[in-house]
């Protein structure tokens, strides 16, 4: 990420390396030798296993053990791996089956995946084949739970993951969300600013099986034109000047993960032309270097304008566009789902007064009707930052209307200034007198978030609702301005 113009190494978010010990593998052989070496070697992949000598004793390690996996044999005394697989039946949904076969019964264990068995393996064993196997199945269970958590916690409490909100129009999301991320297609994130575009793209990196991998995030509004493409393909010592180290990018960086491009349309022909190659042929180069390196990148792709004008305009590429657009989602805007402001505003709260130390319970009925009636051009973003202000400023447990800032019709304004009032009416310590320019007025309001911002542009971009290099730009042009007169 871009922070007043120097790019910091926090702009990577990572995901913990994988552990597979919540997945419980029973092995189930009747050769004590062959059953012991499994059971040790599945243990050194980082699964917990145990061993049963039968079908008969598998039975009962089921009920105590509760494995998510059984590796059997198929021709075992007693009871057969075939009808250890039917005994299985009803659990079939929880607890995945994978047969062990010797070539002269290939055939029936064929009819016994047909039959509810996840897979066979052949006899003499080989382990990398049934690693491979196990850590698939895992993933796949891991998913499961993923998604049986996020559905109660929508159930309970109106969120899925990180997403808050209840309405017919965020359920709908969900759907959405929970079909298309377990793919490995790319995705256009669609919506205003501040809708919640890179939590929509975590949420569905986290419900891929990508999961275990690094999520690497890049606002491309946010860089310089000159960096960005260093940034995302990273560079050799000596490509440019100011390339004093070998520096890799993002795509190296999240290498097996997700990349998420926020604000694609920001991105220069050039590059976008670079991007749709690394998406098309698996392979980029780093700026200044003569060979190619293979990547394994999932790209999810952001913007907040109309990608067919983007196009119109020569800022998106149409190739490029329909390449990343083989998913779509929309985000609705906040003033379309008002339904989710209780569950947002009580979010917020609670975040702010565990940040804080803070004590608000709750906002009061007048105030609440404010926040209602209100426009919210900034959408969650907007929301969030009217509520934390809010938290700060109240005394008691309770969000009172003064707390609040003046709000007018789709956005903050001054309050009416009594009949007796100079000509020049204030604006949240912004002064806009009669005659005064757009640009001087816009001038004065910019100048005033910033220093209310305490000089962070990052924050005054997002508090005024503008990207970082459009706030870079009118403040370089003040500069000019401000020099040649």
């Amino acid at each position: 990420m871009l922070v007043d113009g120097s790019i910091s190494d926090d702009r990577l978010k990572k995901v913990a390396e994988p552990s597979h010990s919540a997945e419980r593998v029973l092995i189930v052989e009747d050769d004590p030798a062959t059953r012991s070496g499994l059971t040790e070697l599945v243990r050194t992949w980082g699964f917990t296993a145990d061993e049963a000598a039968d079908g008969a004793e598998a039975l009962e390690k089921v009920t105590a053990f509760r494995p998510s996996i059984v590796v059997t044999d198929l021709v075992m005394p007693n009871m057969s791996g075939i009808e250890l697989l039917k005994a299985l039946q009803p659990e079939i949904e929880n607890i995945k089956v994978i047969l062990l076969t010797a070539q002269g019964t290939v055939d029936t264990a064929v009819e016994a995946v047909k039959a509810g068995a996840e897979d066979y393996l052949t006899k003499p064993l080989d382990p990398n084949k049934l690693q491979r196997l196990l850590e698939r199945l895992a993933e796949i269970n891991r998913q499961k739970r993923e998604n049986q958590a996020l559905r109660r916690q929508l159930n309970d409490r109106g969120r899925f993951g990180r997403i808050i909100g209840h309405s017919p129009a965020m359920r709908l999301l969900y759907q959405v969300l929970e079909q298309a991320a377990p793919t490995p297609a790319s995705m256009l994130i669609l919506g205003e600013s501040g809708t919640g575009k890179e939590l929509v793209a975590q949420t569905i990196h986290q419900l891929s099986p990508r999961a275990h991998a690094p999520f690497v995030a890049i606002n491309c509004a946010a860089i310089p034109d000159t960096l960005l493409e260093s940034e995302i393909f990273g560079h050799e010592k000596g490509a440019f000047t100011g390339a004093t180290d070998r520096r890799a990018g993002c795509f190296e960086l999240a290498d097996r993960g997700t990349l998420f491009l926020d604000e694609i349309a920001e991105m220069t022909p050039a590059t976008q032309v670079k991007l749709l190659r690394v998406l098309q042929e698996r392979k980029f180069r780093r700026l200044g270097g003569r060979t190619e390196q293979e990547v394994d990148v999932r790209v999810l792709a952001a913007t907040n304008i109309d990608p067919v004008t983007a196009i119109r305009e020569g800022k998106l590429r149409e190739d490029l566009y329909y390449r990343l657009n083989v998913f779509s989602i929309s985000l609705p805007p906040l003033r379309e789902r008002r339904d989710d402001l209780p569950l947002l505003i009580q979010a917020f709260i609670e975040e702010f007064n565990s940040r804080d130390n803070r004590n608000v319970k709750s906002v009061s009925p007048p105030a609440m009707r404010q926040l209602e009636q209100y426009e919210w051009p900034g959408n969650v973003r907007e929301l969030r930052n009217v509520i934390e202000r809010a938290t700060i400023l109240a005394r008691g447990n309770q969000i009172e209307p003064a707390h609040l800032p003046v709000f007018g019709h789709g956005s903050f304004a001054a309050a009416p200034a009594p009949a007796a009032a100079s000509a020049a009416a204030p604006a949240n310590g912004v002064t806009i007198a009669p005659g005064m320019t757009v640009d001087e007025a816009e001038q004065k309001l910019i100048m005033a978030t910033l220093d209310s911002a305490g000089g962070n542009k990052t924050r005054a971009a997002e508090m005024l609702g503008i990207s970082l290099k459009t706030l870079h730009n009118k403040l370089n042009r003040f500069k000019t301005e401000a020099s040649e007169s």
